[in-house]
């Protein structure tokens, strides 16, 4: 975590180079909710930390989502067993993540999250929930212009979801509450990165009230 002179020197640097405008805010938000299964929320797993602030936090704006019929899309991380023979390259630097498996407790999404039946479940095997998947065309399909990036890790597979999503020419918001990661330093250094070169990160009632009522509209309209 970075010392309050550090960050404001960090901050000097990063203006001067012209970073850190905000990002325009379109009328058609969904919400990314980036593996938040029980092998990342539940600390009882090696891959796990205890993410019940980030699972509550993520539900209340899943659930405002729902009321509005703003997109959900949870996203989980499965291998089989072909992946772990050199068949997943990430998996040379984490290996741990191999014991995430397809039909494992652990990629089942933390059962306190409020998924709907008609909320997509992108199953992936990277970092990013767009590489690999079909997760832009069915956004772009939908007329989504905005993605809210809830989930974990904040220092991994939120922030190459995050970068994603910019490339793929949507405006991104992270809610802070929504995001969690094992550790607080990469959680705060990469949130300052975000922040600072591809989103927003925005405090929750912002993020409630903006996708209960997107560029201006009334609630529930």
């Amino acid at each position: 975590m970075l010392s309050d002179m550090s960050e404001r020197e960090t901050g000097k640097i990063y203006a001067r180079a012209g970073w850190g405008n905000r990002v325009p805010r379109g009328s058609r938000p969904a919400i990314l909710v980036v593996d938040l299964s029980r092998g990342f929320t539940e600390p009882e797993f090696p891959t796990g930390a205890d993410l019940t602030d980030v699972v509550k936090a993520t539900s209340d704006l899943v659930d405002v989502a729902h009321s509005t019929g703003a997109p959900v899309v949870f996203t989980t991380i499965a291998y089989e067993e072909a992946d772990l023979d050199g068949g997943c390259a990430w998996l040379c630097k984490a290996p741990g993540m191999g014991i995430l498996r397809t039909g494992s407790e652990m990629v089942d999404l933390d059962p306190r999250l409020p998924r709907d039946a008609k909320d997509a479940l992108v199953v992936k095997k990277g970092p990013s929930a767009f590489f690999g998947t079909d997760l832009a065309a069915s956004l772009t399909a939908r007329g989504v212009d905005t993605v809210l990036v809830c989930g974990a890790t904040t220092s991994g597979c939120v922030r190459a979801s995050v970068v994603d999503a910019v490339q793929y020419g949507f405006t991104v918001l992270v809610p802070r509450p929504c995001v969690g990661d094992r550790a607080a330093a990469p959680h705060e250094a990469n949130l300052f990165d975000i922040d600072a070169k591809y989103g927003d990160v925005i405090d929750l009632d912002d993020a409630l009230a903006y996708v209960a009522a997107p560029a201006g509209e009334e609630p529930g309209r």
